[in-house]
């Protein structure tokens, strides 16, 4: 790869122009290039650990064969690829528009019609992708890209790039817990089922707005995906027994992506499809899938790439023969449908404790979960808490910016020391405490988890740097400003100083970067302000640290220790 960085002329990525940044992820950075036809294209420069050797960019080009027969009007075909560059590169059609999981986020879940032609063209896409002899393995809601109503796959096979033998033996397995099939976390190869797992959990993503496992710590969620423990509430019938089918534990009870594709096509991107056949005008072929022939339960037989028209419909295996699951043939009352039930949460058999998982099954955080969460009901969005609670926490933090005020009419250099010492330890020790907390998501908790926290705080110590001098300057910024109306109203110089360690603290809680500073508090505060009894005795403690220092000051005056007077002659 040639990159040429002179501010004169765009940057250069082989043949292609690079336009813009358009994100980054695991794989590597996505850019909108240009291509020498004018075409605009998305470009997605590799890290080095996807393909750090020759082994693997040798992977890579046999890889670039299978991907760049895959056409589909739901998929972001890959168009170009150099795998001997300085940095590989691949290039695929650019889709405009936010990914699903962003839309979701900003016009809410999709329903209706809607939702069936999002899941019928993932599934095609699937398809196509299952076709060309590779799997996904990836699918998600940050890997579907919205262009208007229609969901677009990106990044298929890419995941199977990166599974090299010296990536999953640094302790990272691609995928996104949640989303990753049972039997991919518990080390076993990927299948097409795989990939139908993760097509109903992406589907139920969409339709409900949440993910189908509920939030909290990584392995809590892995955990719930082993067990089955899934959430559909809220998502209409049939699509929540078809969903509820394809999240099963167990490969072999999920339907085949023939099934899926045979019951979404007449009601989404396919509506003039003829009957399906009988089972006996059925030969179901041997699929084949990454050159490894698997059985049909397992295969998926991807169905190839999708043209316009009437279309054969796939093969669908006998409703009738042992082992299959039927799927509902039209949208309507559930009692229109063949029953279809999704075993229930209390029926799942307790299992065992599990070991700790190999290095191929940790999981490298894509996305990040919500660091607090209700254990008991983990699919539940999580409340505000009332109001008087906020009330309550919020006249305690005033009553802290007056003590600290307090202290500043006493001795303003202390006190300003005191607070500079103050956020940078606090800042430090959350450094350090997320640290520890994010290797706990991925390996659990360890007897050594304190050891580690005391040694790697120097580090944070030193991180912990900029961050503080950001919030004091700014903080103090607005305390100066603070002093200044003081002195304009002509107030003495205690109140004036007074007001400048109010206003100092009020902006330490909420300035730039102060959530580093303000956690290790709430930890603290947060219990307090929930019961009345606690919170009045906390504000009693703040109210007579303020009238100590406030009664110091006005008996003593104001301290410039270690100096012996103030700046300008105060």
């Amino acid at each position: 790869m040639t990159i040429r960085p002179e501010s004169s002329a765009p940057t250069q990525v082989g043949r292609y122009a690079l336009l813009t940044r358009l994100g980054e992820g695991g794989m590597g950075i996505v850019h909108l290039a240009q291509g020498p036809d004018g075409q605009r294209v998305a470009l997605k420069v590799l890290r080095p650990q996807v393909v750090g050797d020759q082994e693997a960019r040798h992977r890579l080009a046999r890889e670039v064969g299978s991907l760049t027969r895959v056409r589909s009007p739901w998929v972001a075909e890959m168009l170009d690829a150099d795998p001997w560059a300085e940095v590989p590169y691949v290039v695929t059609r650019y889709v405009p528009g936010l990914s699903l999981h962003g839309h979701v986020a900003a016009e809410g879940p999709i329903a209706g019609r809607d939702l069936l032609w999002l899941a019928g063209c993932l599934a095609e896409g699937l398809a196509a992708v299952h076709g060309a002899g590779v799997l996904h393995r990836d699918v998600k809601p940050g890997n579907v890209l919205m262009e208007g109503r229609t969901p677009i796959l990106i990044d298929f096979g890419l995941a199977r790039v990166a599974d090299d033998i010296r990536l999953t033996q640094t302790g990272w397995l691609l995928g996104t817990p949640g989303y990753l099939a049972p039997e991919i976390l518990y080390g076993d190869e990927a299948t097409p089922a795989a990939d139908v797992h993760a097509w109903a959990a992406t589907v139920a993503y969409a339709a409900s707005g949440r993910a189908p496992y509920g939030r909290g710590p990584a392995m809590a969620v892995m955990d719930r995906t082993r067990r089955g423990q899934h959430d559909l509430t809220g998502i209409e019938s049939p699509l929540a027994e078809v969903l509820a089918a394809a999240l099963d534990p167990e490969p072999l009870e999920r339907p085949l992506l023939e099934e899926l594709l045979a019951w979404l096509r007449p009601l989404s991107t396919r509506p003039e499809l003829p009957p399906v056949p009988p089972p006996s005008a059925r030969v179901p072929p041997s699929p084949v899938v990454d050159d490894v022939t698997l059985p049909l339960a397992l295969a998926g037989q991807g169905s190839g790439p999708v043209a316009p028209g009437p279309v054969t419909p796939p093969t669908v295996p006998d409703p009738a023969a042992p082992g299959t699951r039927a799927l509902p043939t039209e949208v309507g009352p559930p009692t229109s449908l063949p029953p279809m039930p999704a075993p229930p949460l209390q029926s799942v058999p307790p299992l065992p404790p599990l070991p700790p998982p190999p290095a191929a099954a940790m999981t490298r955080m894509e996305e990040q979960f919500d660091q607090e969460w209700d254990p008991e009901h983990p699919f539940a969005p999580q409340p505000r808490p009332p109001l008087a609670e906020r009330i309550r926490r919020w006249v305690a933090v005033g009553l802290g910016a007056v003590a600290l005020g307090a202290g500043f009419a006493a001795a303003p250099w202390v006190a300003t020391a005191v607070v500079v010492l103050a956020v940078w330890l606090l800042r430090a020790g959350s450094l350090a405490t997320s640290a520890v907390a994010d290797r706990r998501t991925v390996r659990g908790a360890k007897w050594y988890d304190g050891l580690r926290w005391l040694t790697t705080s120097p580090w944070h110590l030193i991180r912990g740097v900029t961050g503080t001098v950001v919030l004091v300057t700014w903080s103090a910024g607005l305390g100066v400003a603070a002093g200044l109306l003081g002195y304009a109203l002509q107030l003495d110089v205690p109140t004036t100083l007074l007001a400048c360690g109010a206003t100092l603290g009020l902006a330490l809680w909420s300035g730039p970067g102060s959530t580093r500073f303000r956690l290790p508090i709430s930890r603290v505060l947060d219990p307090l302000a929930r019961r009345p009894v606690p919170w009045l005795l906390a504000c009693a403690v703040l109210l007579a640290v303020a009238g100590g220092l406030g009664a110091l000051a006005a008996g003593n005056g104001v301290s410039w220790t270690p100096w012996s007077s103030g700046p300008f002659g105060l």
